[in-house]
């Protein structure tokens, strides 16, 4: 199966900015939409962002649109998600996940639907 590592993730002040990166390993990208989600203390795993297989759809949670940026770099079997203008509410563990689709423009929001996730990386914005 595909292993999913993150990283990027640390602490960064409020309106400062992080890219996340999620490198797989074990087989490629083919055919596989990916996602990113977060976790807070005390909350559920929550919808971040996903992005089809041809990379030319991408869907974001309200809270995020217009500040985070999903993006795949398949010869480099990575994903990242591009995080700016952070707040405190954005403070979380990130988790990246990969779902295999029969169509290249499937987008997956549904964590229950993803296949294999990453173990995740803490990112802290302080205000």
């Amino acid at each position: 199966q595909v292993q999913l590592v993150e990283s990027g993730g640390g602490l960064v002040q409020a309106g400062g900015s992080l890219r996340l990166s999620c490198a797989a390993s074990g087989r490629t990208f083919s055919r596989y939409a990916m996602g990113w989600f977060r976790q807070a203390p005390g909350k559920e795993r929550e919808f971040v962002a996903a992005m089809s297989w041809s990379g030319g759809n991408t869907d974001y949670a309200d809270s995020v649109k217009g500040r985070f940026t999903i993006s795949r770099d398949n010869a480099k079997n990575t994903v990242y998600l591009q995080m700016n203008s952070l707040k405190p509410e954005d403070t979380a563990a990130y988790y990246c996940a990969a779902s295999q689709v029969v169509l290249i423009t499937t987008i997956v929001r549904r964590a229950d639907e993803y296949d294999y996730w990453g173990q995740g990386t803490q990112v802290t914005v302080s205000s």
